[in-house]
């Protein structure tokens, strides 16, 4: 082996010897001939040997030694080997395989193996540079992929427009349940959707889906027809842009991405309101992009109004919206909500009727225009739409959850109105809310406020043990944000207090909730729940220096540092070697002299 001129030097992880010029790649075949183990055994070298040759009964047969010119195309195989120059080496085997048959067996063992690496890591590079919902960073752990995939059903029945989006998201919601095939048959459909609605821009608007094909296909480990894709994607780009390589900045895609962005969740919204934008820049006119950017203030507003923020920046792209395209009365419910948030609730309710009556059996504008006659107090009403739009679309989780919250909202009602309301008239408004609150809490298992909803009816129903299972649920959602923490403590807070009698714990979660610092509309809510029952528990004669101290917390993240001092000096007359409380005084006072 020696041949060819090349040094032989010990190998440090077996003794044996190598070639010094390429210390890397174990190419010292005599040194281990003829032996059954020591080839594999060596750490160093076993990286080299795919899997199934390091058995046991894996045996490097002898061979004679080889010829110098034999030798010389041995450090020649190497050097390919090495430097990847896969053709030269397969032309270089085919020549010599006469001579050296035993000792090129191995080669093509390591060369099969190296190429086939090679090609599968470069293939997932050119994947990557992909745009596509596989290169959107969409995680099925944010979703309930069962309600995503019946929710883009529902919009590829009701919805009269290109389902290309759809089928696109559809494709990727297969695979993410580990149906490929399935996803393959709902590419093929969104490019009958191309060719049926955009059959001069082809190449454009297939860009996303080619590239879902080419990441399905590397998925299933057929990587050629993945290649073909990715080239195809590929040579387009360059088609329809001289600087474009793998992917291409057309406003389609940004919004194709932002209609993926909007259906994986809250998480997700201000980077679909960024994907509309940049779809505007190029089309400010396309009631489609409008229409989404549109959507996607107005769910961001959502997050706006429970952080005590500004509700009506989503007013101006919905009046534009509906104007660009009046005939979408989804778009024309969103604004009716919109107006009434803002107060503006005659003008609201003429656009919620408009939208009814152009589509009166649309499920999506039914459910707005019943949440809008339950926020206005007409709950009969809202009632009677929902049960309309639940005759078209059964198991909609989100009309279950307003129906749930009208039967709330009439028993609230009722209690309210009535000093005796009748025992069996409650139960049933209990009974029909916690029926339609656990429908959604079964299909939607990620739907934080239907589990505390839920969990507060049969607190209202004295099932406490439920109750406290449905609150452990709701907290163990793995995509709570603070505000939904926030939420949790605040009502686990009300729980402890007017069910289980426990003011102790009650006190306990409203801290939990203060002690997060996301300013919204919930936290205020905490502050004030917990403000409220130590003031009481004072007035009654049954605070002690936790209660002063904590009401002193609640006055000072308040910006009411005078009555924050003056509870403070009261939790030290009782403890007066609390370090806790001394420390917490010294500071608010610090802060008043500075």
């Amino acid at each position: 082996m020696a041949g060819g001129g090349t040094q032989i030097t010990p190998c440090s992880g077996c003794s044996q010897t190598r070639p010094k010029s390429h210390q890397p790649i174990p190419m010292h075949m005599e040194e281990h001939r003829g032996t059954r183990t020591g080839f594999s055994n060596c750490s160093q070298h076993r990286k080299y040997v795919p899997e199934a040759q390091r058995c046991a009964s894996f045996t490097i047969e002898p061979s004679p030694p080889l010829s110098n010119r034999a030798g010389g195309l041995d450090v020649s195989v190497r050097d390919a080997l090495i430097h990847g120059q896969g053709e030269f080496l397969r032309y270089s085997i085919q020549q010599f395989r006469p001579m050296a048959s035993h000792s090129f067996g191995l080669f093509e063992v390591l060369l099969t193996s190296r190429t086939s690496t090679i090609s599968k890591n470069s293939l997932k590079s050119s994947l990557l540079q992909l745009e596509c919902h596989f290169t959107w960073t969409l995680l099925k752990q944010d979703v309930d992929l069962d309600d995503l995939e019946e929710t883009i059903g529902d919009q590829i029945e009701f919805f009269i427009k290109s389902n290309i989006t759809n089928y696109n998201l559809l494709s990727y919601v297969c695979h993410l349940k580990n149906s490929n095939e399935e996803a393959l048959r709902n590419l093929q459909k969104a490019e009958e959707e191309v060719k049926k609605n955009h059959p001069d821009e082809i190449t454009r608007r297939s860009l996303v889906t080619w590239g879902n094909y080419a990441w399905i296909y590397y998925h299933m480990e057929r990587y050629k027809e993945a290649q073909t894709y990715v080239s195809k994607v590929v040579n387009s780009c360059k088609k329809l842009s001289s600087t474009a390589q793998q992917k291409i900045q057309l406003p389609e895609i940004y919004a194709e991405q932002g209609w993926a962005l909007l259906k994986f969740g809250g998480k997700y919204y201000k980077r679909a309101q960024n994907c509309f934008e940049n779809a505007l820049k190029d089309e400010p006119n396309n009631p489609e992009f409008n229409a989404g950017y549109a959507i996607a203030m107005y769910r961001l507003e959502d997050f706006s109004y429970r952080l005590c923020q500004d509700l009506g920046l989503s007013l101006k792209p919905l009046e534009r919206a509906v104007e660009l395209n009046p005939k979408d009365t989804f778009i024309i419910a969103l604004l009716a909500l919109k107006l009434q948030d803002l107060k503006r609730v005659d003008e609201g309710e003429r656009y919620i009727e408009e939208a009814m009556q152009k589509t009166p059996n649309l499920p999506y504008v039914l459910r707005y225009a019943a949440k809008f006659y339950r926020r206005k107090g007409e709950v009969d009403k809202a009632l009677e739409i929902l049960k309309k739009a639940l005759t078209v679309t059964p198991k909609s989780t989100f009309l279950h959850h307003q129906l749930g919250l009208c039967y709330r909202a009439k028993l609230f009602q009722l209690k309210k109105t009535t000093r005796y309301p009748p025992q069996e008239q409650v139960e049933e408004l209990i009974r029909l809310s916690i029926f339609h609150f656990k429908t959604v809490t079964g299909q939607k298992t990620k739907f934080f406020t239907a589990h505390t909803d839920l969990a507060n009816m049969y607190a209202q129903a004295k099932r406490y043990e439920e109750a406290e299972e449905m609150f452990q649920k709701a907290f163990q959602i793995n995509i709570l944000n603070c505000v939904d923490k926030q939420h949790f403590y605040y009502n686990y807070g009300n729980f402890q207090r007017f069910h289980m009698k426990s003011e102790s714990e009650a006190i306990r979660y409203y801290i939990e909730g203060l002690k997060i610092e996301e300013d919204s509309y919930v936290r205020k809510q905490c502050g004030n729940a917990l403000k409220k029952l130590l003031e009481q528990r004072i007035q009654e004669g049954l605070g002690d220096a936790t209660d002063f101290a904590t009401l002193g917390l609640v006055h000072n993240l308040n910006g009411e540092k005078h009555e924050a001092i003056e509870c403070y000096e009261k939790a030290i007359a009782l403890r007066p070697d609390n370090e806790e409380y001394l420390s917490a005084l010294c500071e608010l006072r610090l802060s008043i002299s500075s």
